[in-house]
């Protein structure tokens, strides 16, 4: 099975000419349609070895079974041909001769031809010489060091530096994280870790990880499509699926990794996304590289959606709304029966990323659909990431048998990468199975962030939308306040993150509370205490 559509490497051009936009041909019209026809034509039967009359202009380029790298070099052929710079995803973008030589014909390429410049000398590059003789380029466009993004990165630092706490980022924490963690051999209370249901660093988790290395070594050594799988794969997949309560589920080595790759290789130029405005990152690259329409509407607003999808949803051919189950930065929860109504009345996909409700919320900690008593099947892709509640790295696609065999085939971050280490996949079954035979550790979770958020509440400290979750944000406002807070907070004994922009709008910069089960009464009425006597000082 030839899989087409894979990451792209970049194409390096040798020609000059190309990058200033100049037609080779002296001229600057754009060939017809047939000419254009022609030569992909005769380009794509050299490529194929086939002769001309075999190729048929209107049979996708995908269905000739090109591999990507000749895709790319075909559109720097053509590159070469027009004059002009091009997408080196153009045979994805149009689907067979035809419609690229029509685009390309009459699509204003002349518009999107690349103008001089701005570094080229007005000498004529055409002339004999060394070309690099004649170009003035900034340092900033070829030194690293002289990013425009790089030094306010370093003006960023300068300015936490000030506050006179040394650097807040990268602190190593010397053992095991849950309730507690170990920096430079002091121990503190810690509330900056994912480790929500204690999996990390319990035995069994721990001995399962060991016997997998023991057996399968600590690497997969391969792309489990051609001889990377292993037994424990399978069952790992078998594990989450039977979980969540769908037909089957894929595991890929990245939890941002997972739906950067699914949104970028089901939807496309005709679809649309409509995700909420507060999605990760991850959802957001994911976005991009699908190349489809996006809209998000406003922040658990379902009226809003509504509306979106009653005016846009017959523009397009698929659809896809994404939620979360607990909103990572404010720790409140999706209406999830509501999008499932709206998803069914607009015929659209609906994808709820898990991370972090996934062991944390309902009554088993079964996630989002057992808080909100639906059925798990009325939801087309369930993603969530292995690193949090299951102790693990990684991420997971779960839903119908058809979505994952697909993905199993064609997506590219899984195509493409090394299966999932044996000793991280062993860890995610076990956590699994234990939390099957604990589920009171989702109900002590839940206990222990109620108590926290109550407490905080009623010392008047403004805890945003945060609600039956386990992410619990303090909200400050100013940027240096909340990182001071964080440092203050630091010497008095208790680890927690802030938060500041671009991670949350500028008057949102905030501190982030985990939760976890194993933090005791003790230790959240302490935390509590000490973050009011702290605030009131800022």
């Amino acid at each position: 099975m030839t899989l087409f559509k894979e990451t792209l490497n970049g194409k390096e051009t040798n020609n000059i000419s190309v990058n200033r936009g100049i037609n080779l041909n002296g001229s600057s019209a754009v060939p017809k349609a047939e000419a254009i026809q022609g030569w992909l034509i005769d380009r794509l039967a050299d490529i194929l070895e086939l002769e001309p009359n075999q190729i048929d202009v209107g049979q996708d380029f995908e269905e000739y079974g090109l591999e990507s790298a000749e895709a790319i070099n075909l559109s720097g052929d053509l590159e070469d041909y027009l004059g002009c710079r091009l997408p080196p995803t153009l045979l994805w973008d149009y689907q067979n001769i035809e419609d690229l030589a029509q685009y390309l014909a009459t699509g204003n390429l002349l518009q999107n031809q690349v103008k001089d410049l701005e570094f080229a000398t007005s000498t004529d590059l055409s002339q004999s010489g060394d070309i690099s003789d004649r170009l003035e380029i900034s340092p900033e466009n070829y030194k690293f060091d002289q990013f425009p993004e790089y030094k306010k990165l370093k003006a960023q630092q300068e300015q936490v530096a000030s506050l006179g706490n040394g650097n807040p980022f990268f602190v190593p924490q010397e053992t095991v994280v849950n309730d507690r963690t170990t920096i430079d051999g002091r121990e503190l209370i810690n509330f900056a870790t994912y480790n929500y249901i204690g999996m990390c660093g319990d035995p069994a988790v721990n001995q399962a990880s060991q016997n997998a290395t023991e057996l399968y070594g600590t690497s997969a050594c391969a792309s489990r499509l051609i001889s990377g799988e292993k037994p424990i794969h399978k069952e790992l997949e078998r594990e989450i699926a039977d979980f969540i309560g769908v037909e089957d589920s894929i595991i890929m080595v990245g939890g941002h990794a997972t739906n950067v790759t699914t949104i970028g290789h089901l939807f496309g130029k005709n679809d649309l996304v409509i995700y909420d405005a507060l999605s990760h990152n991850s959802i957001m690259q994911g976005c991009f590289l699908s190349g489809a329409s996006l809209v998000a509407f406003p922040h658990n607003d379902n009226q809003a959606l509504e509306e979106i999808l009653r005016d846009r949803r017959y523009r397009y051919q698929r659809v896809l709304i994404v939620v979360e189950g607990v909103y990572s930065t404010d720790g409140d929860i999706a209406d999830l029966p509501k999008v499932i109504e709206l998803k069914n009345k607009y015929k659209t996909f609906l994808m709820v990323d898990e991370a972090h409700s996934m062991g944390t919320i309902g009554q088993t900690g079964r996630g989002i659909s057992e808080y909100c008593d639906i059925n798990p099947q009325d939801i087309d892709l369930w993603m969530g990431t292995l690193s949090k509640s299951f102790a693990s790295c990684g991420g997971y696609i779960a839903g119908s048998s058809a979505l994952i065999e697909y993905l199993k085939y064609t997506a590219p971050g899984f195509v493409f990468s090394v299966g999932m280490s044996p000793s991280n996949t062993a860890a995610a079954i076990a956590a699994i199975q234990v939390l099957k035979n604990e589920p009171e550790r989702a109900a002590t979770l839940q206990a222990r962030a109620k108590l926290f958020l109550d407490l905080a509440k009623e010392k008047g400290l403004n805890t945003g939308m945060s609600k039956d979750s386990p992410v619990i944000p303090i909200i400050v406002g100013d940027s240096l306040k909340s990182i001071q807070l964080s440092q203050n907070l630091f010497k008095r004994g208790i680890n927690v993150p802030f938060m500041i922009y671009p991670s949350v709008p500028q008057n949102g910069a905030r501190l982030r509370f985990f939760i976890t089960c194993n933090h005791t009464v003790e230790q959240i009425r302490l935390t509590i205490d000490i973050l009011d006597e702290e605030l009131k000082k800022l």
